[in-house]
C-alpha cells in the first residue's frame, strides 16, 4: 500500500492566506496514496469556506474510508478543547451537517478498507512554559493545544497494518513525551506505520519512538526547506519508492512511501 503524510494548513498557501479548498483538493489527488494522514485539518471553519476537509480529501482519493478526530472546537481565537475526542465520518459529502461546530484537528483517509479505528489522546502539559520566540528573542509563555493521535487497522493487498497519524507537540522535550506514550500503547500492534508532523528532527523521532524512518527529506518550511519534521515511521514493514513531494499549499511538504508488511 503507499501511504502519504501532510501538514495541510487548513488548505491555504501561508499562514496567513486564504484556504483554496479546490486547490488542496487537487494536491491531494496529485499525491496518488492509498492511505493519507493529514495535520492541521480544518472542519466547518469559516477561513476554509466551511468545508470539511477530511471529506474533501476522501473525494479527491476515492476513498472508502475516513475519520476526523478534532483536537480543538471553535474558531482561531476562541478555540476550546474538543469535548469529543473521537471524532467522526462525515457522510455526505464535502460540506460538514447543518449545524456542525468548526473544529480543527487530524483526519486518516484511506482508499482501503479499515477494520478498526481507535483515538489515542496523547499527554497534555498542565501548565504554561516558557519559550524563546520573536526576534529578537525573548521568553514567552506558552500553553500547546491538545494533541491526539488517529489510528485504522488497513486491509491492504499483503494484509492489516495499523496506520497511525499525529500532531505532535512542538515544544521541546514534551513531543518526546507524547512520542513515547503512543508507541507504547501501540506496542501490540505489528505491522505498524506511524506517520505525521512530530516536530521533531529524524534523530529524535527515531531514538524516541524505536522505529526506523521509512522516508528521509526535508519538509519545512516548504519553500526552502531546512529541517524533516515530518516522518512516516515503521515496523515489521519494508519500504520502498520513498519521496518527497511540494504540492503548492501548506508550509510543509508532504512524504510517501510504498509498505510492505514483513511477516
Amino acid at each position: 500500500m503507499r501511504l502519504g503524510t501532510w501538514n495541510v494548513l487548513h488548505g491555504a498557501a501561508t499562514a496567513t492566506g486564504p484556504a483554496d479548498v479546490e486547490g488542496f483538493a487537487k494536491a491531494v489527488d496529485e499525491l496518488d496514496v492509498d492511505v493519507l494522514g493529514l495535520q492541521e485539518v480544518d472542519r466547518a471553519q469559516p477561513r476554509s469556506d466551511g468545508a470539511d476537509l477530511a471529506a474533501v480529501a476522501a473525494d479527491a482519493m476515492g476513498a472508502v474510508e475516513h475519520r476526523f478526530a478534532p483536537t480543538l472546537h471553535g474558531t482561531p481565537g476562541e478555540w476550546a478543547p474538543a469535548p469529543d475526542p473521537v471524532g467522526g465520518t462525515t457522510e455526505g459529502g464535502t460540506q460538514p451537517p447543518p449545524g456542525t461546530a468548526p473544529a480543527y484537528g487530524i483526519a486518516l483517509v484511506s482508499r482501503l478498507p479499515v477494520v478498526d479505528w481507535r483515538v489515542l489522546p496523547l499527554p497534555r502539559l498542565p501548565r504554561r512554559v516558557p519559550l524563546l520566540l520573536g526576534s529578537p528573542r525573548r521568553p514567552v509563555l506558552v500553553r500547546d493545544e491538545p494533541r491526539t493521535a488517529l489510528a485504522a487497522r488497513v486491509v491492504g493487498p499483503h494484509g492489516p497494518v495499523t496506520v497511525v497519524t499525529t500532531h505532535l507537540s512542538f515544544i521541546p522535550g514534551w513531543n518526546l513525551v507524547q512520542l513515547r506514550h503512543l508507541v507504547h500503547a501501540l506496542r501490540d500492534d505489528d505491522p505498524l506505520v506511524v506517520t505525521g508532523d512530530l516536530n521533531l528532527g529524524a534523530r529524535r523521532a527515531h531514538l524516541g519512538s524505536g522505529l526506523p524512518g521509512l522516508v528521509a527529506g526535508l519538509t519545512f518550511p516548504a519553500d526552502a526547506p531546512q529541517r524533516q519534521i515530518d516522518h512516516v515511521l515503521g515496523r515489521g514493514v519494508v519500504a520502498s519508492a520513498p519521496q518527497v513531494h511540494h504540492p503548492p499549499l501548506s508550509d510543509h511538504r508532504a512524504l510517501s512511501a510504498t509498505v510492505v508488511p514483513t511477516e
